[in-house]
């Protein structure tokens, strides 16, 4: 399964971008899909994951502002991100877990290219 990531950009302080990751096969094979962001200079960090079953689980920084949502028919995840802060700015990584290990990343999980979503203030 390929993952394609896509919709980051130059947004101000306060707007909003929608991230899209479509996969080549069916999303509903995994056990969850989420998005993690990697800022410069320090680690990767899973923003938001969505289990097969619509289990929801966001990180602090983000509760609130991110709604992460999938559909299974356009085998697509998507990361709908509002009242964006300079600190969200970071490439952002679509991933696929076969099986569900939390916020662990593992040699099983499947990667998008990244996108990158950059915040000015």
């Amino acid at each position: 399964v390929q993952l394609q990531a896509s919709g980051g950009g130059l947004v101000q302080a306060g707007g909003s971008l929608r991230l899209s990751c479509a996969a080549s096969g069916s999303i509903d094979s995994f056990s969850a899909m989420g998005w993690y962001r990697q800022a410069p200079g320090k680690q990767r960090e899973l923003v938001a994951s969505i289990s097969r079953g619509g289990i929801i689980n966001y990180v602090d920084s983000v509760k609130g502002r991110f709604t992460i949502s999938r559909d299974n028919a356009k085998n697509t995840v998507y990361l709908q991100m509002n009242s964006l802060k300079p600190e969200d700015t970071a490439v952002y990584y679509c991933n696929a877990k076969p099986h569900w290990t939390g916020a662990t990343m593992t040699s099983r999980d499947y990667w998008g290219q990244g996108t990158l979503v950059t915040v000015s203030s």
